[in-house]
């Protein structure tokens, strides 16, 4: 029961939050907007961790943005702050000593300061350029003393600036990818179909006049599946699969005799290679296959893409 009054409570903190989105967040925006270096984000303790975590938010979503340590700012720490920065303190209380301490130096530097408290009186709501008020009526805590409701608000708020941040600057899923690339995200939205594809010497090709029986010793030797069917100027003709094999000894067709024209798909399905491996995946799922041929802008074959490889670049 207590687990579920805990989540009640900091729900309502959040639905308390709602009528906040006002002229000061606005403001807040558009300094953070305007500036011209990065957003230096400090808080002690809990504030500390949920302003760590927030220069991590708007750093990734388009915002340069980095987390100073209060107490370290007054030894030395507060030259990491320019004049082109915009400082973001948080502190429920707004009176944390080590933020009180530095109010002086940021003003002296004349960087606009907007803090996130949940006293609008205290000294560091006082000294800001813009005071964002993230109180809450309770903490979850039972003792109404460890923060719990008021770091949820807080940290609920940053989102709010950053993601109101983000659609400001237009920002889009690809910029997110860029700046992680080593995610999952990254690689579906960063890796092209030439990273992936088969060419060169492993592009399995023949031409149409080929016997069926070469066709397959092709796709055999080449590992993948498929053959692509070539004209004379490697322009695609069409593509036999083993799929399309079941279907040719369904018919009946002698397979000693036959010809790769006779039983081959026309065209095939087609992409090219600085396409996003993404797309490659979609269209496969779109038609239910595994193999798409790589062309140029000619219609000149460059190679083939499998639904392994993108399986095995973690696209998939």
């Amino acid at each position: 029961m207590m687990g579920r009054r805990a989540l009640e409570i900091e729900r309502d903190a959040l639905t308390d939050l709602l009528p906040r989105i006002d002229d000061a967040f606005v403001s807040a925006c558009r300094l953070m907007l305007g500036c011209k270096g990065r957003i230096v984000v400090s808080g002690m303790g809990k504030s500390g961790h949920i302003g760590g975590k927030l220069a991590a938010t708007l750093a990734s979503t388009g915002t340069p943005a980095f987390y100073v340590h209060p107490g370290e700012a007054s030894h030395g720490d507060l030259g990491m702050i320019t004049r082109q920065d915009v400082v973001l303190a948080i502190s429920y209380s707004g009176e944390t000593g080590e933020i009180v301490t530095i109010l002086p130096l940021i003003k002296r530097l004349g960087v606009p300061l907007i803090s996130m408290t949940g006293k609008p009186k205290s000294t560091l709501a006082q000294a800001s350029d813009v005071h964002l008020d993230v109180s809450v009526a309770q903490e979850a805590c039972p003792l109404n003393l460890a923060p719990t409701s008021s770091t949820t608000a807080t940290l609920a708020m940053g989102d709010a600036l950053a993601v109101a941040l983000l659609e400001a600057r237009g920002f889009t899923p690809e910029d997110f990818a860029m700046s992680h690339p080593g995610g999952s995200l990254g690689r579906r939205l960063l890796l092209k179909i030439a990273d992936v594809m088969h060419g060169g010497a492993e592009l399995p090709k023949v031409g149409p006049d080929a016997l069926l029986t070469e066709a397959l010793l092709e796709m055999t030797r080449k590992g993948l599946g498929v053959t692509a069917i070539v004209g004379p100027d490697d322009k695609v003709l069409g593509v036999y699969t083993d799929g399309d094999l079941r279907r040719t000894l369904d018919k009946g067709l002698d397979v000693r005799t036959a010809k790769i024209r006779e039983v081959m798909t026309a065209g095939g399905k087609s992409v090219r290679a600085g396409q996003l491996a993404a797309e490659a995946v979609q269209l496969m799922e779109k038609h239910k296959i595994t193999v798409l041929l790589v062309l140029d802008d000619a219609g000149k074959l460059e190679g083939i893409v499998h639904m392994q490889d993108l399986l095995r670049a973690g696209v998939v």
